[in-house]
């Protein structure tokens, strides 16, 4: 398979609030200056004198917004736009720092503060996490919003699902209306006063995320509006770590997390024209881990991107100074230290090899079952509401635990595990089937959005069909060959919220009595395969979260997918493994899974350059096991006869072909991080220099002809040398 290459070169990037430092230039293509603050202009230009393309990055639900709330901007007090749950909090990202609803007055305070970045230079916004927290809808704006939107007086969320419900409707309207409005506004700005078309993005945390830690935000709605170019996938380990269940376990599963959550933002803008950056965190916005346990979950979430070849766009760290400036507890508890080197070094080769993933269009994956898809739906959002909690019972977490404030209560383990969803997706990544979580929103805007797949798992127990039309959609998909698996047993209390499959003549009492219906299996069918046209249908009337539950039901999952495929005709079976591997030209990305068929290691056979490796080690036949990934570049890739830069932590450039025995190139880094290159070079060099000081830490490998050296980083660059004779 093969993908677009953008025109444009800004592959990688980072966003950071400070101005510039020599320690924290990653040597990307863009930074995103982050924040409207009074030296917005000032950072600008740091970062513009070292080469960058100027973004901006700024929160559009929660900021440094202080001026606006009490009164500066002007002459009002905004607090009563700050989100507030039922006990009458406001909702806080920090001290001063709440959660915003966003009114048209907010928009246009912001507006404000992105006309100065546009004057700046800014080429593109970034208008990061519109969220709106399910336990707010309490505060003074929000139920004016209500009487507005709805023409009606304000219902409590808490009242009923049909309220709770409502409600996280109005909340992702609210943020989409401000986001239309601003891109749209600033586009017409730049134009009238520059001349010039800017792009607005939205950095956003994956709508599995969201879900799970109880957040409403516009997602799907997004990539339907005209002004907005596209996104970031705000996928890290903070977000992939949150507990879920599988076969009864509950336990942090970061990478096959992640792998869903790149998965669900990668089918997010599939076939949409939208751009899309995968961002990766080095450590996590909880800086009580220590280093080794921030290494291991940035690998996973490397590795989980790299499986989804459809993007190869990055945002290659979030806050660079908190990762190369700041100190982390030690692995003994006593006391903090700041980042080991061979980590820093590992990061930056990481960080350029992703850059260099633009490049390779040809795809090829180890044998694997493809086209199996979990239709996902913005609406699961919508429902997250326990509307039995009381009053004092507390709220969740940012990072989606539970405060200890919140009592017993039957709802609280699937609020928290948010299982029906976790129940049909692991049991399928678990066996090394590249499951893809579906945007169900997209049906009805992109033609031939499922053409790629042939199995679909479906179900209606944790979110809802916003418009009847998608059930035609997925009627043709199946007389036309597809094989649906729906898995409900219709007692979600949702189903009863005032939505168009209940309302008028022909009223459905749960929306799969309407899709069966459009199927023409009837409303109800009971459990059961049934054919439909050239494909079919498989029913379970069981509540999908307690699939999680056993063994048995993570089996049923795999075991539904087998006779779907046998359903459809396809003479290949359901191909289980206990890794996922994908070949990206000459890298390749390996997960080994726990919990899984085997607890075997994985061999990856042929002669490779350890990416993960701070010394980029040649490794042969090198074995991967179970619960680690594994990044590798291919030694037959490299080129032969001739020298050549393969691998660097450094950003290369000015690489000249090697004359009069010499060979030269320029290598870029942070100051501060040892960097490591691996040359291929056509014989054992006699010396190496940078900036004109011979490189001392240097290996010759002669099975592979290839140097290993070592040197200072400098973000100027610095001038290596390779001199192969002595004059």
């Amino acid at each position: 398979m093969s993908r677009p290459v953008s025109d444009r070169k800004e592959w990688t990037g980072f966003q950071e609030s400070r101005p510039y430092g020599a320690k924290y230039d990653l040597r990307s293509d863009f930074v995103m200056v982050y924040g409207i603050s009074d030296d917005l202009e000032e950072r600008i230009a740091g970062w513009k004198e070292r080469g960058y393309i100027i973004h901006l990055m700024t929160g559009v639900s929660w900021g440094e917004y202080q001026d606006y709330l009490y009164g500066e901007y002007d002459g009002r007090d905004h607090w009563d736009e700050a989100q507030t749950n039922r006990a009458g909090d406001h909702l806080l990202h920090g001290k001063d720092v709440p959660y915003m609803v966003p009114t048209i007055s907010f928009s246009e305070y912001l507006a404000a503060g992105i006309k100065r970045a546009i004057d700046s230079g800014a080429v593109a916004i970034h208008l990061e996490e519109p969220e709106f927290w399910v336990a707010g809808g309490y505060s003074e704006a929000f139920k004016r919003e209500w009487r507005i939107f709805y023409q009606e007086p304000w219902i409590p969320p808490h009242e009923s699902p049909d309220a709770q419900y409502r409600a996280s409707k109005l909340k992702a309207y609210l943020y989409y209306r401000t986001l239309d409005r601003l891109c749209a506004q600033m586009k017409e700005y730049a134009e009238v006063h520059y001349g010039r078309a800017i792009r607005f993005y939205v950095p956003t945390h994956s709508l599995i995320n969201y879900t799970q830690w109880r957040i409403v935000s516009p997602e799907a709605l997004l990539v339907n509006m005209p002004a907005c170019d596209g996104f970031i996938a705000q996928v890290w380990t903070g977000t992939s770590r949150t507990r879920n269940v599988y076969k009864g376990i509950r336990e942090e599963r970061t990478f096959e997390t992640a792998f869903l959550e790149y998965g669900v933002m990668q089918e997010l803008v599939r076939g949409t024209g939208r751009d899309m950056w995968f961002l990766h965190d080095p450590i996590e916005d909880n800086p009580n881990y220590t280093w080794s346990d921030y290494k291991v979950n940035y690998e996973d979430t490397v590795v989980a991107s790299l499986l989804h070849p459809y993007v190869n766009n990055y945002e290659i760290c979030p806050w660079p100074r908190r990762v190369f400036e700041v100190a982390y507890p030690k692995e003994d508890g006593k006391g903090k230290e700041m980042i080991p080197p061979d980590y820093a070094t590992e990061l930056l080769t990481v960080m350029h090899v992703l850059r260099d993933m633009h490049r390779h269009e040809e795809i090829t994956s180890d044998e694997q079952t493809d086209g199996i898809g979990l239709l996902l739906a913005n609406s699961a959002m919508f429902q997250r509401g326990d509307i039995e909690l009381q009053a004092d019972e507390g709220d969740f977490r940012y990072d989606g635990t539970i405060s200890s404030l919140i009592l017993p209560s039957e709802h609280h383990e699937e609020m928290l595990n948010w299982s029906a969803f976790y129940g049909l997706a692991l049991p399928l990544v678990k066996h090394g089937i590249p499951l893809r979580p579906v945007q169900l929103d997209n049906l009805l805007h992109f033609p031939g959005y499922l053409d790629d797949y042939r199995v679909l798992l479906l179900s209606y127990e944790f979110m809802k069909p916003e418009h009847a039309g998608l059930h035609q959609v997925l009627s043709q998909w199946i007389r036309e060959g597809g094989c649906l698996i729906y898995v409900g047993d219709g007692s979600d209390p949702y189903h009863s919220v005032k939505e168009w499959w209940n309302q008028g003549a022909k009223a459905y009492e749960r929306p799969d009595d309407h899709l069966f219906e459009a199927i023409g299996m009837g409303r109800r069918p009971e459990d059961g395969e049934y054919r439909v046209g050239q494909g079919g249908v498989i029913v379970h009337r069981v509540h999908p979260a307690r699939l999680a539950e056993t063994e048995d039901g993570a089996n049923w999952v795999r075991e539904s997918v087998k006779r779907a495929l046998v359903m459809r005709g396809d003479e290949e079976p359901l191909r289980e493994k206990h890794y996922l591997q994908i070949r990206r030209g000459p890298y390749v990305a390996t997960r080994v899974m726990t919990e899984s068929l085997t607890d075997e290691v994985v061999t990856v056979h042929g002669s490779y350059i350890d990416l993960f490796d701070a010394r980029l080690a040649i490794v042969s036949n090198p074995v991967v096991e179970p619960g680690k990934g594994s990044l590798l570049y291919d030694l037959e890739a490299a080129p032969d006869l001739t020298s050549a830069v393969i691998i660097s932590s450094s950003r290369i450039r000015d690489e000249e072909p090697a004359i009069n025995r010499k060979f030269q190139f320029v290598s870029e880094a942070p100051e501060g991080v040892t960097v490591s290159t691996r040359l291929r070079l056509t014989e054992e060099p006699r010396l190496v220099t940078a900036d004109g000081l011979e490189v001392v830490d240097r290996s010759w490998e002669h099975g592979s002809q290839t140097l290993l050296i070592r040197y200072p980083g400098v973000p100027e660059g610095t001038l290596v040398t390779v001199i192969f004779q002595m004059g």
